[in-house]
């Protein structure tokens, strides 16, 4: 069965005709005949229109074959590592932001031929680097210009992902240290996770990469994780991010609008991918 016979079988059980679909849709009953006989494909908005007006799960309305091969994710150039790299790079040296400027080249140097855990829907191979990249951006436009924080946030992960020691980082003793504790030790039981994020309260630079990060992590774990690892990401963020957020709240004061955001979007995040799993 296709995807336009599909749509025709859920239209008719959920007892609508094509005008009542198309004015769900805000569309004509034409453009509904087109997708239903297969003359025309829906976008990717529309599929997620049409999922929603039908009362059925994406991944059912469009089939597993098909849906690997729909380009649902949402691309800009402006998100593209080499534009972030040169956008830091200028800020960085107009700012006097010397570490962040040196962490940088460290960091894509460090994470040269490392890659994101690939996407369920994708086959395409995202740079590991786009990941601190995008953290350090987050935190600029957020009015974040503490070079110590910048740069903890692009070399945070080169520890634990490329076996560097934090004490042989060339950088200020404020960034070894915050990258240390952001550093996992091994496996992580739920006693170990405990320890790991009260650590990281007490140091305000590992404390907000930290909000950073799991801000990045949860905004792409949809597209990455199955539904099992989810959930049980879900409540890991319930039960340390947010009393982690909580805390930079009342001690660190000069992260308070930028907890208020993160805080925002984490929150946004997890409402949604909730309902995503649970519909």
């Amino acid at each position: 069965m296709h995807f336009g016979e599909r749509i025709t079988e859920r239209r008719l059980e959920q007892g609508l005709t094509r005008e009542q679909l198309a004015d769900r849709m805000n569309l004509t009953p034409e453009e509904i005949k087109a997708f239903e006989t297969g003359k025309r494909k829906p976008d990717a908005f529309q599929m997620l229109a049409l999922s929603d007006a039908l009362r059925v799960r994406l991944r059912d309305l469009i089939g597993k074959k098909e849906l690997a091969r729909t380009p649902l994710s949402i691309k800009d150039q402006f998100f593209g590592d080499p534009n972030m790299f040169n956008k830091l790079k200028s800020f960085a040296d107009a700012e006097g932001l010397t570490q962040t400027r040196s962490a940088l080249f460290f960091a894509r140097e460090m994470h040269e031929g490392q890659y994101r855990s690939p996407s369920q829907y994708s086959k395409e191979k995202i740079p590991y680097i786009v990941h601190p990249l995008t953290m350090a951006c987050h935190a600029h436009a957020l009015g974040i210009r503490n070079d110590a924080v910048l740069a903890a946030a692009l070399l945070h992960d080169v520890c634990e992902d490329c076996g560097i020691d934090p004490p042989y980082l060339p950088f200020s003793s404020e960034v070894r240290e915050a990258v240390s504790l952001l550093t996992k030790p091994g496996p992580m039981t739920p006693e170990l996770t405990e320890i790991y994020y009260r650590n990281i309260s007490y140091n305000s630079t590992a404390a907000i990469v930290k909000a950073l990060d799991r801000c990045n992590n949860v905004s792409t774990m949809m597209l990455g994780f199955p539904k099992h690892r989810v959930l049980k990401y879900i409540d890991e963020t319930q039960r340390y991010v947010f009393p982690l957020l909580d805390f930079i709240k009342e001690h660190y004061l000069e992260y308070n609008d930028a907890v208020f955001v993160i805080k925002y979007q984490i929150t946004s995040i997890l409402q949604s991918a909730k309902a995503a799993i649970l519909w």
